[in-house]
């Protein structure tokens, strides 16, 4: 495994993520744990999951029981997670628990999050959205308190515009504070709208792009083929289906003439891009994970890029260009 810089700092991640959402809704603990012990012995450090996954932290409960078997496991994971959404139990009602980037709701999630994953630091805590009604100095204190206190290592966004990554950079950088290291976007062949600002901005202030949802819900997992279960067999799938069946047909032909897997081609697409740090994979099976493995060492040609831009053309490079004269 060839491991990557997250963004601009030093530390070392695999080029592919564990994204663990499906843990607890989809996977049942005992094949959570399965799929984290092969993910680790196949190289895989990178492992991305966030409070409200599986429901008020059940996934990340998930993973703090599979810490607690011991073996050097939490030692050996980069383990990121993330904080906005809202967190207020059934029996409760607390508007300090609602979405938001409080200084309270911040360091309460923190705290939370760390007594389910039964760590006593995270390495990447990401703002699963940006809120415009807290001000920058309230966030940005409550991150560099965690920082200070040992709880934190690193900070991140996710669903963040172009510009909400700059301002909140600059904001960074007033209080001499490392800032944000990466962004998480969705972003996948057929969703090609953060290259307009979001990568040129990740960029220009040495963010590492982590792209959630690679395969667009599987739509680029060779769909035409494989309806699987999940998703896959939704009504929204269906829509898009046919929504995209002429790209769809060109693309998996494509795949088919040069002899790799739909799903590792669209993941390998995106590991051209250098702004991208790691896509994030999010097996439901083992099976899954096993496919995804080969992804890093798969280098697509000029001309199959060039193919597949055809296929699912892009905004038209980056902003203003891409409008402008």
């Amino acid at each position: 495994m060839n491991y990557k810089h997250l963004g601009r700092t030093g530390l070392k991640v695999s080029p592919l993520c564990l994204g663990t959402m499906n843990f607890g809704p989809h996977t049942t603990e005992p094949d959570s744990f399965a799929i984290m012990d092969r993910a680790l012995d196949e190289g895989i450090n990178f492992f991305d999951t966030a409070d409200v996954y599986g429901g008020l932290g059940a996934t990340e409960e998930i993973l703090g029981n599979w810490f607690a078997q011991g073996g050097r496991r939490r030692e050996r994971v980069v383990l990121a997670t993330k904080v906005y959404g809202g967190m207020i139990p059934d029996d409760a009602a607390d508007p300090n628990l609602d979405s938001g980037l409080s200084a309270r709701k911040i360091i309460q999630c923190c705290d939370d999050s760390l007594r389910r994953m039964k760590t006593s630091w995270i390495d990447l805590y990401q703002m699963h959205h940006v809120d415009r009604d807290c001000p920058w100095e309230e966030t940005w204190e409550a991150m560099e308190t965690l920082v200070r206190q040992g709880k934190v290592r690193y900070v991140g966004s996710s669903n963040f515009a172009g510009w909400d990554i700059a301002t909140a950079n600059q904001e960074a950088a007033k209080r001499n504070f490392l800032g944000l290291v990466c962004e998480q976007s969705v972003y996948s062949l057929c969703r090609r709208m953060v290259e307009l600002e979001v990568v040129p901005a990740c960029r220009r202030y040495g963010v590492g792009l982590i792209p959630w949802s690679p395969l667009n819900g599987g739509l680029l997992g060779g769909i035409l083929e494989d309806r699987g279960e999940g998703r896959r067999a939704s009504e929204w799938m269906d829509d898009q289906i046919e929504n995209h069946r002429t790209e769809l047909e060109a693309y998996e032909s494509l795949c088919k003439d040069i002899g790799e897997p739909p799903a590792n081609v669209a993941l390998a697409w995106l590991l051209n891009n250098p702004v991208v740090t790691a896509p994030i994979i999010g097996p439901r099976t083992m099976d899954q994970l096993t496919g995804a493995l080969k992804v890093p060492e798969l280098e697509l040609s000029g001309d199959t890029r060039k193919k597949l831009d055809k296929i699912w053309p892009g905004p038209g490079g980056e902003a203003p260009q891409a409008y402008a004269w």
